[in-house]
């Protein structure tokens, strides 16, 4: 007779092992789309047989669950605009973090006494999970520019945080000791989620891409618990996948800002850096007209892209320019910052959708070696990522983090719409360089102008 447990555990084996292709699938651009697609029939699999296995549910509900699911999620992709993207992968993960609050406390809320142990587990997976969900909503909020995406501190606001770590820790033993007090319970849900509002509060607006990274990497951490809390080692393997990826991303995009995780963290609270340099030089503004002229004779071109192309939806427009250039003979390539755009990824995405070959996008350190070679580099809404201060201006606030050297290459065609700062809020060198042309204006407008003119 088939041993049932013996059967689930070679099943989870089997999940287990498809996360882990799937993981290694989505490192590439070119397989990304087979990774996600595994990944998630690792993950049907897996809640199927749990379901089955712990006869939680009738196949009704298991039905009606997979299809709810699978509505939100189609309706979700399928209705959010490229710009919201950043918002809606902060929201995810919050949902991440929030399911595992709704395990932790059926766990603590049940009526069967745990150890010492499962206590332990289950209130990490809660506060992990709480900071996981209201962390991702103030970072929604802060993208989606429903609250200001500046830091935001107030006075006593350290003072603040270590008296809600020092309640958390009270909470926490209270709950090992009195676990049947439902109101602790209560109190350590409300603790959570207020410790997620106060840790990512104080984030700008510019280190965004770092939080998202960093809160996918909390539900990770929270489901790895929770898979401890249910004794489920399936569980415990995707949330240690997910933890993992996720923190050795928030350590990549740190250090292509030059910047530790704990500067990120607590740069709110840190007087703001003021410098004396002065940025002086004159703007040679150039029209689309005049830009065609030298786009038409060049032999190389290279794109730089940042959130200003997301805002406006110019990654179509970019890609109808490439074909003509490359039928004109011009080698085009994409140059890809780390932190480029809202969220980790953000320009790949928007490329992806515009249907740009994988092949054509360079990351940071293989463009820049290359990019003096470069007869126009095309500046598209990015600023702090190509900004010469970088690597020029000690006293800088952003002295030392490396960018994309768009300055090198003979000529700079930079589509803005104004001279605002970026992110970051510091004036760029690169717009007064003699090598640097300004074409103001929307830049989908910008270069469906420019195609025209090929087309003609």
């Amino acid at each position: 007779m088939l041993d049932t447990a013996l059967l689930i555990n070679a099943v989870y084996v089997v999940a287990a092992t498809l996360f882990i292709f799937g993981l290694k699938l989505l490192s590439h651009p070119s397989t990304a789309r087979k990774g996600n697609l595994l990944s998630a029939l690792a993950m049907l699999l897996a809640v199927i047989v749990t379901l089955l296995d712990q006869q939680i549910l009738g196949f009704e509900w298991i039905a009606v669950s997979v299809l709810a699911g699978t509505l939100v999620g189609v309706f979700a992709a399928r209705m959010v605009v490229m710009t919201s993207m950043p918002e809606l992968v902060s929201l995810f993960n919050g949902i991440g973090g929030l399911a595992s609050v709704a395990v932790a406390w059926a766990m603590i809320a049940g009526s069967e006494p745990l150890s010492v142990f499962v206590l332990i587990v289950s209130f990490l997976a809660l506060l992990i999970g709480g900071v996981t969900f209201s962390g991702s909503v103030v970072a929604w909020a802060k993208l989606s520019e429903r609250i200001p995406g500046r830091p935001l501190v107030f006075k006593g606001q350290v003072i603040a945080n270590l008296l809600l770590v020092l309640a958390i820790i009270a909470c926490a033993i209270l709950l090992i000791r009195q676990p049947e007090l439902t109101a602790v319970h209560w109190l350590a849900i409300g603790l959570a989620l207020l410790m997620g509002v106060m840790v990512v509060l104080p984030i700008g607006g510019a280190d965004m891409p770092v939080v998202i990274s960093l809160l996918n990497s909390y539900s990770g951490l929270a489901a790895c618990a929770a898979g401890f809390a249910l004794e489920n080692n399936l569980l415990i393997v995707a949330g240690a996948l997910v933890g993992a990826s996720g923190i050795i991303l928030t350590n990549i995009m740190c250090k292509a800002m030059n910047r530790s995780l704990t500067h990120v963290l607590v740069s709110g609270f840190q007087p703001v850096v003021s410098s004396d340099i002065k940025i002086e030089g004159e703007v040679k503004p150039l029209s689309a007209e005049d830009a065609f002229f030298v786009l038409e004779a060049a032999q190389s071109v290279v794109v730089i892209p940042g959130y200003g192309m997301a805002v406006a939806q110019a990654q179509h427009a970019i890609k109808e320019l490439q074909e003509l250039l490359e039928k004109n003979g011009a080698e085009v390539a994409y140059a890809i910052h780390p932190v480029a755009g809202r969220m980790p990824g953000h320009m790949n995405v928007l490329l992806a959708e515009a249907d740009v070959s994988y092949e054509q996008l360079y990351e940071m350190d293989e463009i820049n070696p290359r990019i003096e070679g470069f007869d126009v580099a095309i500046v598209i809404g990015a600023n702090d990522v190509v900004n010469p201060a970088a690597r020029e201006m000690q006293g800088s606030p952003i002295y030392g983090m490396p960018v994309i050297n768009a300055d090198l290459a003979r000529n700079v065609f930079v589509l803005k719409r104004g001279m605002a700062a970026g992110f970051a809020g510091v004036d760029n060198p690169l717009f007064f360089k003699d090598n640097c042309r300004m074409i103001f204006g929307d830049a989908k407008d910008t270069l469906n102008s420019l195609v025209r003119q090929f087309a003609d």
